[in-house]
């Protein structure tokens, strides 16, 4: 059991001991997704472990850095609730911290006092007996206190342990997060499986991009850059617009044809990352183009289906070559950005819990070279 699993299996134990008030919710989300996060993790190292071919070894890396970044995030999530939890409970009792030393205070009394003598009073037996009653009426209040102190330093001492173990099994997974990209990048640069459709011409993309200050020209120009391109097209997507999932995981911020803060109304959907974030292809396609483009960064142009082009842009690295046929699911890039340090995890607010994107990423649609909206095409959760 790796150590990300090892943390992800005690926070399925951190619902049923930690109750402080407002976490439980929280707490139990966390261990159902955290029961989900383990159990990709294995399948994706068994995955790995059994693969063997270049094409194997992409596909299971591919599903590794996923199942991986999932688990992390549950992990960030998670530290950075129990950090809470514990600052908030020794908050409490460093609040309380006079009303406990007094507590103690007269619990040692007690236990030192024969209970005779704590009850005997001078004013004679009826206010003896009044005393006793009293007495007998406080003990259980003060035994109470004295088992929810427990129970908080108790707590206490089990997020602390808790704390103590994320933090070391987060930072660990950052670092496995990372060489499994760098091997991923390996294994794709080794993979030589995949069709090719057509051969780009180096000087005609040349003379392309010198002649084309739009994308929309760029895009119509493709075909000059082709050189032996197969006539058959892959099968069409049609059927499955709407459906079609995000290459990469993330929130749109900005829609189709909606003006940015400078006024530029651009016809595709930005979409907020994490940093270093896979970015894959959403279904079988060939890449007609990848490179740098005008201020669009590093761009990958996809074609699923003839006439039918998928526009990516803001990469901070590309994969394959121009003709490949890539399957669905198959990494065309990567996103910029660095990893999160454990103190940039710890620094986040309440507020803003969820995974940091930090990185964008522009995509556009175009069928027939008519710009198309690309939330009728991808899967989007939060769509206006």
């Amino acid at each position: 059991m790796t150590h990300l699993m090892r943390s992800l299996f005690a926070l399925l134990l951190c619902y049923g001991v930690v109750t402080t008030p407002g976490s439980a919710q929280t707490l139990e989300q966390l261990a159902q997704q955290a029961q989900q996060a383990a159990q990709n993790v294995a399948q994706a190292q068994i995955a790995l472990e059994k693969s063997k071919s270049a094409k194997d070894r992409v596909r299971a890396l591919t599903e590794t850095i996923t199942s991986f970044e999932q688990g992390l995030a549950i992990l960030r999530d998670s530290l950075r609730n129990v950090t809470t939890q514990k600052s908030g409970l020794q908050n409490r009792l460093d609040a309380q911290e006079d009303t406990y030393a007094r507590l103690l205070g007269v619990l040692l009394t007690i236990d030192k006092a024969p209970v005779q003598t704590q009850i005997l009073h001078p004013d004679g037996p009826l206010t003896t007996a009044r005393a006793s009653m009293l007495v007998a009426d406080i003990i259980p209040a003060l035994r109470a206190k004295v088992d929810r102190l427990r129970s908080e330093m108790e707590t206490l001492v089990y997020l602390n342990d808790l704390q103590a173990q994320i933090f070391q099994d987060l930072t660990d997974g950052l670092s496995q997060l990372q060489t499994a990209r760098t091997e991923l990048t390996r294994a794709i640069t080794d993979r030589t499986d995949l069709p090719k459709r057509f051969t780009a011409d180096p000087k005609q993309t040349e003379i392309l991009l010198a002649a084309s200050d739009t994308l929309a020209i760029f895009a119509q120009g493709l075909d000059l850059i082709a050189v032996d391109m197969a006539q058959n097209s892959l099968p069409s997507i049609l059927d499955r617009k709407g459906s079609l999932p995000l290459p990469v995981p993330g929130r749109v911020i900005r829609y189709f044809n909606e003006p940015d803060a400078a006024g530029i109304v651009r016809p595709g959907v930005i979409v907020a990352t994490p940093a270093q974030a896979i970015v894959t292809s959403p279904t079988a396609a060939t890449i007609r183009y990848r490179g740098p483009l005008l201020d669009y960064g590093l761009v990958t142009i996809l074609e699923p289906q003839t006439g039918v082009l998928f526009i990516i842009a803001g990469l901070a690295q590309a994969f394959g070559e121009i003709g490949q046929v890539v399957p669905a699911g198959s990494p065309i890039g990567m996103m910029g950005g660095n990893s999160q340090t454990i103190d940039a995890i710890l620094d986040q607010t309440a507020e803003n819990m969820g995974t940091i994107r930090s990185e964008t990423l522009y995509i556009e649609i175009r069928q027939d070279q008519e710009p198309q909206d690309p939330t009728e095409w991808f899967r989007i959760g939060d769509k206006k």
